[in-house]
């Protein structure tokens, strides 16, 4: 049976139309997919994303534990609440799975991991904690019990100071990928759709109450269907999709996330530099009808590659993906795609495709 996040709920009530995702029932849409992505970058959506699992990482080796478990290098952060994006490597290089973590101090930190891979990456950190010097000084607490509703879009921000009083002092000072606490309330100035906003992390039993205080300020509900045209748009990547554990970050477009500082001794580094990356992951637009999705196969003058994202981009009225290429493969050129057995035209784009609500190619 699919598990529930504690706006399961209202979910019915407001008609979505729920699939089994990770492992849990969600929302795809309340209606029209494409009005909801639209609602995101005109105004302000907000999205479950309660099945995402934040974990605390704390005590006296919190930093040189996550020094070693992550790609990026949380040494950076000094200022109580800034955030890293960061993807947790395996020893051959492949990602376990990417991540935000935030810092509040050297021993208290929280990361908050994919719904699909949570069991898989607590279990991996246990073991990376078990395998350093009196098990890494270290606690890894997961907690099933809060919840997450990420407010998006250029109206958020004002809209999640109405719905929650109290949020504009201690957040409208925040620069992005900075996080504040308010009591038992965190606000992330983060999220994946490329727009302005928050992601809200509190107790689940306050979940309705949150939701339904948005929706009093005109914040509509959103899905995952949307989501995943937003973050495509924004040329963020979706674990399982673009990247997993048989890819590293230097061939998933993540190379800007991976810190070999001579000092940072971090799992699958060795991997990582022992094989300089063959193939380069890319934005591809499409030059003719129809619409790209995954796994499709893309010719180029320096060999063949696969798309690895792919969808019908509302903000641009075409096609567009990601495409997994050889790393001769410039921006400009033009590839082939095979789509129902016919190869049309694609122009090999710089990501992100929209960002802000600009369109950028």
């Amino acid at each position: 049976m699919p598990k529930q996040t504690p706006l399961y709920a209202l979910h019915l009530a407001a008609g979505a139309k729920l699939v089994d995702f990770a492992g849990w029932d969600m929302p795809i849409h309340y209606g029209s997919q494409l009005e909801e992505h639209k609602t995101v970058r005109a105004d302000a959506g907000m999205f479950d994303v309660s099945h995402m699992l934040p974990v605390d990482i704390t005590g006296a080796g919190a930093q040189a534990f996550l020094r070693r478990l992550l790609a990026n290098d949380v040494a950076k952060l000094t200022e109580p609440g800034k955030a890293l994006y960061a993807c947790m490597l395996n020893e051959s290089g492949g990602v376990i799975d990417d991540l935000i973590v935030y810092f509040f101090a050297s021993d208290d930190y929280r990361i908050v991991v994919n719904a699909g891979t949570a069991d898989k990456d607590v279990a991996w950190m246990r073991e990376v904690a078990r395998k350093l010097p009196s098990g890494g000084n270290v606690s890894i607490t997961p907690h099933r019990d809060l919840a997450i509703i990420a407010v998006q879009g250029p109206n958020a921000q004002c809209k999640v100071w109405a719905a929650l009083p109290g949020t504009e002092a201690v957040t409208a000072p925040l620069k992005y990928f900075q996080a504040a606490r308010l009591d038992d309330l965190m606000v992330c100035f983060t999220g994946y759709t490329g727009e302005a906003g928050y992601e809200l992390i509190f107790p689940a039993e306050r979940a309705a109450s949150v939701w339904q205080a948005l929706a009093a300020q005109g914040v509509a509900p959103v899905g995952l269907g949307a989501r995943d045209t937003l973050r495509l748009e924004a040329g963020m990547n979706l674990y399982g999709a673009d990247m997993d554990e048989t890819v590293g970050p230097l061939e998933s477009g993540l190379g800007w996330t991976v810190n070999f500082a001579a000092d940072h001794d971090f799992i699958g580094r060795s991997a990582l530099q022992a094989t300089p990356p063959q193939r380069q992951l890319v934005g591809l637009l499409l030059e003719d009808r129809g619409i790209l999705r995954s796994h499709m196969r893309v010719f180029t003058p320096h060999g063949e590659g696969e798309t690895t994202s792919g969808s019908f981009a509302p903000s641009l009225n075409a096609s567009i993906a990601f495409a997994r290429v050889p790393v001769a493969v410039a921006i400009g050129d033009t590839v082939e795609v095979d789509i129902r057995g016919k190869r049309l035209p694609a122009r090999v784009v710089k990501l992100p495709f929209v960002r802000r609500g600009k369109i950028l190619v």
